[in-house]
Parts: C-alpha cells; structure tokens; sequence
C-alpha cells in the first residue's frame, strides 16, 4: 500500500479518536482504513495503537511515531506546494529598490522586456542611493552594490562592476602628466561620496597594491552629476564601465592609467529570508542573473 496515504490514514485515526471517525473524514470505508492502519504497522514491525473494544491509545512506539509522521506530512506538503508554485504563471506586484544609476541606465533599460516576457506581473521601481530595508519598507527586492554587511538577507550575486578611470579629452589636454596612480594628487578627481571611494583609489600596478589618496573640487553622491562633471572636463571619474560605455565609445570619455588594474565592485540582488517565494519573485531574480550575471 501506499506509505504515505498510510501515514495520512494513523494520524487521522489518532486525531478522530476512531477508525469509524477517521474513515468518515478521509471520506472511505471502515474497513479500508482499518485495513491501511494494519498495514502499516506490519510494514514497521511494531504496534502503533492498543485498541479494545471501547477505546484506542498510542503505544509508545506509536506516540513517536505519531510526532515524526506529522513533519513528515507537513513537509511533503510544503515541497507539493513550491513545486505547484514553480508551475503556476507569475502574476502580481514586484516593489523593487535600486541604486539611481544602475536602476536608470541598466535596470529599466531591460525591464521592458521582462514585463512582455511576464505580462500579469507589474514592477514598482523606486531608486535611490541610500540603504533600504526591504523588510521594513515592503521590498520584494534590492540592488546593492559594493560588499554586503551582515544581515538576514538573503543575495544572488550579479556580475561585478567593471571600474575604470577616465576624463574628458578637454581636461587631458590642460591638465599635468599622468602616467601613475601617485600623479593623481596634482589633478582634479571627480569624488562619488556615496562609497569608500571618496578618500582613495586603489589599484594592483606591476610592483603590487596601490593606494592613492584623492581629492577634488567637485563631490557628489549621484553617478550622473559626476558623469556629467567629467563631460565637462571638470576632472577625472572612477566609475563602472558598464554605466559609461557610451561615453568611452564615443571619445567623449577616454580612460586612462589603463596598465593598472582596478579592483571590481560587487553587485548583489538581495530579498528577505522570510519572504515567500512567489514565481513572480522567483521569474524576477532568474531573469536578472541572467541579464546582469
């Protein structure tokens, strides 16, 4: 017979006192619930229940058994439920948080598509460079970049940013030499005050790490503030080469220090532990690791 219809059959007669109330609720005969029971106790070589004419008891081995077999229900339950789940059409409200830049020039440039690719699925995309919390806020998910600190969050990792140097050919052209990190003291850097980046640079050179103090003029906490500073050849940017490739292609932007080699900033899609994965949530996190993975 079947283990678990089996198993489903005891814990009924346990919890209706009766195999003649189990049977009523399971919705079958008496005698196929009598039947099932009795089965399942030759099956594990022990008496689970001591019955009389008047009454039924768990026997010692019964009661443990009893304790183990309801987890083991509720968690085939559960693993029924998330594979009905992966199979069910993705559908309601996404709320989103993302960095302004990555959420302007990268996020909303792709989620046209996801939405074609899931039409009963809507996103509410909100951007800002500050730290939210997608449990206190109602975020079903959040775009970080840089290195994550501990927490309850839960993280796919996405491809890390590609940092590079560069600056308007106008500013090249007035400003001092540059042939090495240590030359950057005597220019303008264009400072991104939302990361460590706004004291130093780093970078790994032929004769290993190097760290570079920088200051400038011009701060700022909005990557497209301090693009459009560098544009106008105010000085010289550190920023991903993924939100400036335009830029770069163009000769509106050229890199420089280019045989130094800068460390990559991580980026993570993060959500909470505790939130119910939903196949519009899951279809979301899929569809960005491949985008952004």
């Amino acid at each position: 017979m079947d283990r678990l219809a089996c198993m489903r059959t005891f814990i009924k007669v346990v919890e209706c006192g009766s195999i003649s109330a189990a049977a009523g609720e399971l919705d079958q005969s008496s005698q196929l619930t009598g039947k099932q029971l009795r089965a399942l106790e030759q099956s594990l070589g022990i008496q689970l229940l001591g019955r009389t004419t008047r009454s039924q008891s768990l026997t010692d081995s019964g009661r443990i058994f009893y304790d183990r077999a309801k987890i083991i229900l509720a968690e085939m339950a559960e693993a029924e439920a998330l594979i009905a789940e992966t199979r069910s059409v993705p559908k309601g409200n996404l709320r989103i948080s993302a960095p302004i830049t990555f959420g302007t020039q990268l996020l909303a440039t792709q989620l046209p598509e996801y939405l074609k690719q899931n039409p009963q699925v809507s996103v509410e995309l909100c951007l800002s460079n500050r730290l939210t919390d997608p449990i206190e806020e109602g975020f079903d998910a959040v775009f970080r970049t840089g290195e994550l600190p501990d927490s309850q969050l839960l993280a796919r990792r996405l491809a890390p940013y590609e940092m590079v140097i560069c600056a308007a050919p106008s500013y090249l052209e007035s400003s001092g030499k540059l042939a090495s990190p240590h030359d950057l003291s005597e220019h303008q850097c264009l400072i991104f005050t939302h990361t460590t980046m706004r004291t130093e640079w780093k970078f790994e050179g032929p004769d290993g790490p190097i760290a570079v103090a920088v200051t400038g003029r011009f701060k700022t906490d909005n990557s497209e503030a301090l693009r459009a500073a560098a544009l106008a050849g105010l000085g010289i940017i550190m920023q991903p080469r993924q939100l400036i490739g335009a830029e770069l292609e163009s000769g509106q932007l050229v890199r420089v220090l280019e045989e130094y080699q800068l460390p990559g900033r991580a980026v993570h899609i993060l959500y909470a532990r505790d939130r119910r994965m939903t196949p519009a949530l899951r279809s979301f996190l899929d569809f960005c690791v491949g985008r952004f993975g």
